[in-house]
């Protein structure tokens, strides 16, 4: 379904990206872990087409995207949506309006100049935001929102794309724990019952383990580990970070305890 090969990107000398090579053959919950400059967020800006490779390909059912241009770039970046760490909403515009403008790639210029919207666009732009569980903010500022709500806008203006894959870029590192866990279990849930491919560029191991079905493991452009989050093991999350043996996975855990856990997912739906 997904197959890269000697996937590179160079900035002068150093390459942010170093012969990336890795193959996909279902849709699937894929976990990219490393430290800050792995190369994650380039690797899936190569993918989305926000930049270009130097050399390499990147299939993608059967079609290098890597060479696409025009509209079938475009077309492309619609079936491959992307979620950030900052949400990158309108934050002066309510929130059904940034959901609906997933749409953007298929509507006309004059239709984009004036925000105008097909009736039944409308009606499944508010039905993604019931299924995030944030319908009743439909008409209020984005700005308004809390980050976890922001960031579940950004995620159902992604399902307004329909798209094939979903790649999440550091989706839960402005968050505060209850907050993430909403978001990476809103994330999972789509991956279940959409059937769509979900790659996530994540620092903390306990959520690589806890929502990934595969994990691969980053370090200064290369791929040094791809395997199952139970092969995940502290030993191995330290060759990733280049860690000595004081490393921890306490300090950066965002894991919620489970003896608290009802009355924490509780408080976060009703106030997240």
């Amino acid at each position: 379904m997904l197959v890269v090969e000697n996937l590179t990107k160079r900035f002068g000398r150093n390459a942010a990206v170093d012969s990336m090579n890795f193959s996909v053959d279902r849709p699937m919950m894929l976990g990219i872990i490393g430290r800050s400059g792995a190369g994650k967020s380039t690797f899936l800006r190569m993918m989305n087409r926000m930049t270009d490779a130097t050399q390499g390909s990147l299939t993608f059912e059967g079609r290098d995207v890597l060479t696409l241009r025009g509209r079938e770039r475009r077309n492309w970046q619609a079936d491959c949506a992307m979620i950030f760490q900052q949400f990158n909403l309108v934050p002066r515009m309510d929130v059904v309006s940034n959901v609906l403008h997933g749409t953007l790639n298929r509507r006309s210029t004059f239709a984009t100049m004036f925000n105008l919207f097909p009736r039944e666009d409308i009606h499944h732009a508010i039905d993604i935001l019931e299924r995030m569980g944030i319908a009743e903010h439909a008409a209020k500022r984005a700005e308004a929102l809390s980050g976890g709500q922001q960031q579940r806008v950004a995620i159902a203006r992604a399902l307004m794309q329909d798209p094939k894959v979903i790649l999440a870029d550091e989706p839960i590192a402005s968050l505060d724990p209850m907050n993430a866990q909403i978001v990476m279990e809103t994330l999972r849930r789509i991956h279940e019952e959409d059937g769509r491919m979900v790659i996530a560029n994540l620092h903390t191991l306990d959520t690589a383990r806890r929502y990934c079905d595969r994990v691969i493991g980053m370090r200064d452009g290369r791929i040094v580990f791809d395997g199952t989050p139970a092969q995940l093991t502290t030993g191995v999350a330290r060759d990733i970070y280049g860690a000595d043996d004081s490393f921890s996975e306490d300090a950066t855990s965002t894991e919620i305890r489970d003896a608290a856990r009802p009355a924490l997912t509780a408080r976060a739906a009703a106030t997240a």
